[in-house]
């Protein structure tokens, strides 16, 4: 079992910026990559962004590149979504995933983030 914990999100006005953080704990080992999702308001959950836990490659959803940028820090088990000139579009429960194998098999509990127009 691997367990995400996300923190960091908030009301942001529109053009600010929010980091958002997910912390694995248990078998990360299984580990091969983290993302986020994001679920909006009477909208589906949507892939935002990627990246593989060995190599770092990234990967973004067309709406977030060039704004949003995914990292991570292996010694702590940690990943990070830093997002930049947010839009009231961007509001949604972001939350975080590890892949295992081809799955995305485990989930965070999900995190507010408002954008204020």
């Amino acid at each position: 079992q691997v367990q995400l914990v996300e923190a960091g999100g908030g009301l942001v006005q529109a053009g600010g910026s929010l980091r958002l953080s997910c912390a694995a704990s248990g078998r990360t080992f299984s580990i091969y990559a983290m993302g986020w999702f994001r679920q909006g308001p009477g909208k589906e959950r949507e892939f935002v962004a990627h990246i593989n836990w060995s190599g770092g490659i990234t990967n973004y959803a067309d709406s977030v590149k060039g704004r949003f940028t995914i990292s991570r820090d292996n010694a702590k088990n940690t990943v990070y979504l830093q997002m930049n000139s947010l839009k009231p579009e961007d509001t949604a429960v972001y939350y975080c995933a590890a892949k295992v194998y081809s799955d995305w098999r485990y989930w965070g509990q999900g995190t507010q983030v408002t954008v204020s127009s």
